[in-house]
């Protein structure tokens, strides 16, 4: 819609008979053509695709062509018809289409036939951007910190457990433990509002696979895997 309230249909066709009175030199009124006409008159006819366009990000506008039947009833009307013929060439708009002469249109119309033109005026439907929601405090950047992850994984009796897969869930951070169970993730995100906010460990290796809940501050960190339960 536009900011006035008007769709594309509506806004194309004022517009279209906007142009045919500065071509004509007089008001063309918009109807469907009848045996009382007298003069130009106009009238949309079909909807017709276009080839719509992708893009990424934000949806595309649907386009579409409408297609208008501009009819001349009458003598008096041919010189007007003529001067939107020559306006339309000398401008190289609107498309003009010279196939209105299909005598099936006229018994559609009900209308005796004349001569016309069909016109094909291009529009589209534009999706409404979502608004948004106010600002209802001042902005704060918040700036979070990067630290290392350090540790050791071990087994019963404080059995150091070497190779296994430690991973940060949610994020691409991994690395493998050493001989010893040693293992550090380098450039781990921390906030130092909140510097005891436990995060998520995955262990894989060995035929299992194993999840726990550490705090990154922790200066002696040592995750026990239990051996399963038979």
């Amino acid at each position: 819609m536009t900011d006035d309230g008007r769709g594309p249909i509506e806004t194309a066709t004022a517009a279209l008979a906007a142009w045919l009175a500065g071509a004509v030199g007089e008001d063309v009124p918009v109807g469907p053509p009848t045996d009382d006409d007298t003069g130009l008159t106009l009238w949309p006819l079909a909807l017709r695709p276009a080839r719509q366009t992708r893009g990424t990000g934000t949806r595309e506008p649907y386009r579409f062509t409408i297609r208008y039947l501009v009819s001349a009833a009458g003598p008096t009307a041919l010189a007007g018809l003529d001067r939107v013929l020559a306006a339309a060439a000398e401008a190289g708009e609107p498309e003009l289409v010279l196939e209105a002469g299909d005598p099936a249109l006229w018994v559609t119309l009900g209308a005796t036939p004349r001569p016309a033109l069909l016109v094909d005026v291009p529009a589209q439907v534009t999706p409404a951007s979502p608004v948004a929601p106010p600002v209802l405090h001042p902005l704060r950047l918040h700036r979070l910190a990067l630290r290392d992850l350090v540790g050791r994984v071990v087994g019963p009796q404080q059995q150091p457990l070497a190779a296994l897969r430690v991973e940060l869930v949610g994020t691409p951070y991994a690395t493998h433990t050493d001989a010893g169970g040693r293992f550090r993730i380098a450039g781990v995100p921390h906030d130092p509002e909140h510097p005891g906010q436990p995060v998520r460990l995955r262990l894989v290796g060995r035929g299992r696979t194993l999840t726990a809940e550490v705090d990154p501050a922790d200066a002696d960190l040592v995750i026990v895997c239990e051996p399963p339960a038979r």
